[in-house]
C-alpha cells in the first residue's frame, strides 16, 4: 500500500528493553557460574555460557552506556536459552529466553504510522487499522503527533525528525481534508 505520509514516532521503550536484556542476561550468567562452582559434575558449557554470555552483555553495556550506540541483545538471549536448556533445574527458562529473543528487536523499532487516503494504519505487531472517521482531529506539531480519536481517546507521541518530508502545514491540511471528507460521508 502507498502512503501519502508516513510519520515515525520514538520508541520509549527502548532503554527500559535494553535494561530488562542486560538483567536477564547478567543474571544468568552469574547463575550459570554459581552453578559450575558449587556441581561436583563440573559441565564446560556452564563455564564457557558463564563467560561468553557476561563478556558479550558487558560489551553490550559498554557500547550501549558509554558510546551511546544502539545495541540489540537477541544474539546473547538466544545464546542463554542454549546454556539454559542444559541446566538441572529450570530448563523450561531456555523458551522463555528464546521467546524473549524473538521479539527484542520488535519491541525495540520505532512505530511507523501511515496515512492513506481511506485508512490510517499503524505499523506495530499487530497491525492496527482505523478509518478517517475514527478520528475527530489530527495535529502534528514541534515534532509533536496528536491523534484525537472520536471515542475520547487521546494518542500523542513525539516524532522522530526526518528531513525531506513534508511540513506540519502540509501535513495537517491533508488531514484536515481527510477529516472533512470522512465525516461528510
Amino acid at each position: 500500500m502507498v502512503y501519502q505520509y508516513v510519520v515515525t514516532l520514538q520508541n520509549s521503550s527502548r532503554k527500559l528493553v535494553d535494561r530488562f536484556s542486560l538483567l536477564l542476561c547478567s543474571a544468568s550468567g552469574l547463575l550459570f557460574l554459581f552453578q559450575y562452582i558449587i556441581s561436583s559434575d563440573k559441565r564446560l558449557i556452564h563455564l564457557m555460557g558463564a563467560i561468553l554470555v557476561l563478556a558479550l552483555t558487558a560489551f553490550n553495556a559498554y557500547k550501549s552506556f558509554r558510546l551511546k550506540l544502539p545495541v540489540f541483545y537477541n544474539y546473547h538471549l538466544y545464546l542463554t536459552a542454549l546454556v539454559w536448556a542444559s541446566m538441572p533445574y529450570y530448563p523450561w527458562l531456555s523458551g522463555l529466553f528464546l521467546v524473549l529473543g524473538l521479539i527484542e528487536r520488535q519491541a525495540k523499532k520505532n512505530l511507523e504510522i501511515g496515512f492513506s487516503d481511506d485508512r490510517i494504519v499503524f505499523n506495530n505487531f499487530p497491525r492496527k487499522q482505523y478509518q478517517w472517521s475514527d478520528f475527530s482531529n489530527i495535529v502534528l506539531k514541534d515534532n509533536l503527533l496528536t491523534l484525537d480519536f472520536a471515542n475520547n481517546k487521546l494518542f500523542q507521541r513525539e516524532t522522530i525528525d526526518e528531513e525531506g518530508d513534508a511540513d506540519e502545514d502540509e501535513f495537517n491540511a491533508y488531514c484536515r481534508k481527510q477529516l472533512a471528507g470522512s465525516s461528510e460521508q
